[in-house]
């Protein structure tokens, strides 16, 4: 499988597992808990996977990179966070970023 298909899908799983953690309220819910356990594992495992073809800090920043624009994203609409000028321009910057290092 393409490694950048995978990286892909292991920074979707990130952003799925950083909401997870909101949902879990401290882990102090039991479905929620063991979904947002399970979805790191995966996408820990994802990334290792993709590494073993992308070099380990381009996988690596990535990874954090689509993980955190997409719960940043996620996090508007889900959870009714702010949207202002400098929050749309740190995404923007971080896209940019993830842009960089796949062309690198």
């Amino acid at each position: 499988m393409n490694p950048w298909l995978v990286i892909l899908i292991a920074g979707l799983m990130e952003t799925g597992w950083a909401l997870g953690l909101k949902y879990s309220d401290g882990f102090s819910k039991p479905i929620p808990s063991v979904l947002t356990v399970i979805g790191a594992l995966a996408s820990f495992y994802l990334l290792s996977i993709a590494m073993k073809d992308i070099p380990v800090g381009t996988a690596y920043a990535v990874w954090v990179g689509i993980g955190a624009v997409g719960t940043a994203i996620a996090a508007v609409y889900l959870f009714g966070e702010p949207v202002s000028a400098m929050r749309v321009a740190g995404i923007g910057l971080i896209i940019a970023g993830i842009a960089a290092l796949k062309f690198a």
